[in-house]
């Protein structure tokens, strides 16, 4: 029997973070997954500042900015190519302190996740090899079975099992959890490229609102683009995967030889989240806890979100800090925050999927009116988090905290992981101890040296005199020092 404390299912970008921010507190992992190598061709394509953040957090930062780039805007467009909506992404945002989208190369960010595992001693990953089955074990925990490419079995014996293994999830069905289903469901093709010809393509992300063929067409990762066509009903999927059908759907965008064709594949775009994402010892988290259509490009980043905000509750409860009952935080904090993003790319694919001319042209012709007046709308701010491990008597708890930048260095990385206490200056920090907070500091100290004015600033505008910073980095409450340091304790420790 293999003891652990903590069994990942699965080791895409999702299981890959997890075990990474459990491997960072040196927590005992073991991660299996079946395929043997880091799929070769892209997948997900984009993340955003909030993630960005988080590969920061795990040391990857430079890897992952080598298999990326800012996407500059993103624009709805009419059959005719007259903009109906247009977002500018360039600015950098002040709360992640990165660009508000990227595009990227899956592989490149998995590979980058993978070498980054392999320098925690007690991160154990274990490729070609799958989650054959799980049951409660007495105790406490699981007892799950895992089997390897030659049919060797081995049980595991974990006080956590983490299902990160996908739509279709085994653990999921093993469990018989149910879906909440959004009724969203279209079927796309998919077709991921390398450009030969840059010039060629464009330079920001287009969704192409025509009833005749919805089309999406957007950057990936550095030297690649990617394009999406909907399927009509009465259309067979399988149609559309011909190389002579996808050249005549490519035509009017590029000349033979200005790309070349990495993948080629049909996808259904759902909104789907699962009705309960932790039973007992078992927990749910990306794709295996909920699927969104990728209108807002925020598939991957929810499940990103899933694994931080489980790896520093799992923390603390497998250190004897916190109780069980911290984990029933994680869906009530992150389901309200999903379906947020899931609602508003269901939303932008209603617009793009109008598929009826006399509703397409009644759309255009509203939007545009709009536009010409001005009144194009913003984009919904940041959904936030539901109740959960927040002091609800703070304004700003489960808001993002901002990360300055100083002669090139991020607050994240002279402050370090775990959860923060700054306040204004070293005497409200007097008798201040807590072994739940890695840091505990002011604002006239060495440590903050240089940070002291966007920090002040932050605490002026919060009318407060100290701020307590999740791991993750949401704001657990601002307010005194001493009064926050025993809010947390309490929040987590029961």
């Amino acid at each position: 029997m293999i003891e652990t404390e903590v069994l990942i299912a699965g080791l895409g970008p999702v299981g890959a973070t997890l075990a990474n921010l459990l491997g960072q507190q040196g927590l005992k992992v073991i991660a299996v997954e079946r395929d043997t190598e880091v799929y070769p061709l892209p997948r997900a394509a984009h993340f955003d500042a909030e993630i960005m953040r988080v590969w920061q957090s795990i040391g990857i930062l430079q890897e992952v900015m080598a298999v990326s780039r800012v996407a500059p805007a993103y624009e709805f467009r009419t059959a005719k190519g007259d903009v109906l909506l247009r977002f500018d992404l360039g600015a950098v945002t002040a709360a992640p302190g990165f660009a508000p989208s990227w595009m990227f190369n899956q592989p490149g960010l998995e590979g980058a996740l993978r070498a980054k595992l392999a320098t925690y001693p007690r991160v154990d990953v274990r490729l070609g090899v799958r989650l054959e089955g799980f049951h409660a074990a007495s105790g406490g925990g699981v007892t799950a079975s895992i089997i390897d490419a030659a049919g060797q079995v081995q049980s595991v014996r974990a006080k956590y099992l983490v299902a990160c293994d996908g739509a279709s999830s085994p653990v999921r069905k093993a469990l018989k959890v149910e879906h909440s289903d959004y009724g969203f469901d279209e079927p796309w093709l998919v077709i991921d490229t390398q450009v030969k010809r840059p010039d060629r393509v464009p330079e920001l992300n287009l969704q192409i609102c025509d009833p005749v063929r919805p089309t999406t067409c957007v950057l990936a990762g550095p030297g690649r683009h990617r394009w999406e066509f909907m399927i009509r009903p009465g259309e067979n999927p399988q149609d559309f995967l011909d190389d002579t059908r996808i050249a005549s759907l490519l035509a009017s965008w590029v000349s033979a030889g200005d790309v070349e064709i990495d993948r080629k594949a049909i996808y259904r775009f759902h909104g789907l989240v699962a009705k309960e994402w932790r039973r007992g010892c078992v927990l749910l988290a990306g794709d295996a806890a909920h699927q969104t259509p990728p209108f807002a490009g925020q598939g991957m980043c929810s499940g990103i979100r899933d694994a931080v905000n489980i790896a520093w509750k799992l923390g603390h409860v497998l250190r004897g800090e916190a109780g069980e009952k911290v984990l029933d935080s994680y869906q009530t904090e992150r389901e309200p925050h999903v379906r947020a993003l899931t609602e508003a790319a269901i939303a932008m694919g209603r617009v793009v999927c109008t598929a009826d001319p006399e509703m397409a042209a009644q759309r255009d012709a509203v939007m545009l009116a709009q536009r010409a007046q001005g009144q194009q709308p913003v984009p919904p701010p940041d959904p936030s988090p539901g109740p959960g491990v927040f002091l609800s008597s703070s304004a700003r708890a489960g808001s993002i905290f901002p990360q300055g930048t100083l002669d090139g260095r991020r607050l994240d990385d002279v402050m370090g992981p775990g959860a923060w206490l700054i306040s204004r200056g070293s005497r409200d920090l007097a008798g201040v101890k807590s072994a739940l907070l890695a840091r505990v500091e002011a604002l006239d100290g060495a440590m903050l040296k240089g940070f002291s004015v966007m920090l002040s600033a932050y605490l002026d505008q919060a009318g407060s005199d100290a701020v307590l910073v999740r791991p993750d980095r949401y704001v657990f409450g601002t307010g005194s020092a001493a009064a926050l340091a025993t809010a947390y304790g309490l929040s987590i420790g029961d």
